[in-house]
Parts: structure tokens; C-alpha cells; sequence
């Protein structure tokens, strides 16, 4: 995480502490280490492309464009399996004490 920053995926909604990179990671990706974007919708491309944002030449009005955007939760799950734990404590408090932590 970069500099230690330990809630980057928290919300006015789900004040839990978490980091925005999945348990495990991303699947082909790794770890979020620095400052990052959310996107709505689809990237097309390889991983870890680079992405040119630029301003739109003709504005967009529709309503759709003009709604204020509000996350309400960040899935940071993993994405390999299953996934059903947020954060690593969560998943430490549900499996209790464990072969390889005793």
C-alpha cells in the first residue's frame, strides 16, 4: 500500500478499514502500490496497459452523464476462488487459530 495508507477503499457507506487490492491480488495483475482510478465500465487491452485520459472534444449531456457518482461498497474480495472475505482479519476471525499461526 503506498505509504502505509491502510483505507483506501473505504466508503461514507462501509467504514470498514481495507486497501483496495483484493486478498491474493489481482488475478494476472498483483498488488495496487500506488495512486489509482476508478473506471466505470470496461478498459479494453492487456493488463497494466496505459491508459490516455483526455477531456471530451464535444460535451456530454445526457442525464446519465450528469448524475453525481456515489460508491456505496468496494468489492475487495478475491478474485481467485471463491472470495468471501473483505479483509484479512475478517477471514483470521471466521477460520480461527490455524496449523501454519500456531
Amino acid at each position: 500500500t503506498r505509504y502505509g495508507c491502510t483505507n483506501n477503499a473505504t466508503t461514507e457507506n462501509d467504514l470498514t478499514e481495507k486497501i483496495i487490492t483484493p486478498l491474493g491480488g489481482f488475478p494476472h495483475y498483483g498488488e495496487v502500490n500506488e495512486d489509482f482510478l476508478i473506471v466505470k465500465g470496461a478498459v479494453v487491452g492487456t493488463r497494466k496497459r496505459v491508459i490516455t485520459l483526455r477531456k471530451s472534444i464535444v460535451p456530454n449531456t445526457s442525464r446519465v452523464a450528469a448524475e453525481e457518482v456515489t460508491l456505496k461498497f468496494i468489492d475487495t474480495a478475491s478474485k481467485f476462488g471463491h472470495g468471501r472475505f473483505q479483509t484479512a482479519e475478517e477471514k483470521k476471525k471466521f477460520l480461527g487459530p490455524t496449523k501454519a499461526s500456531a
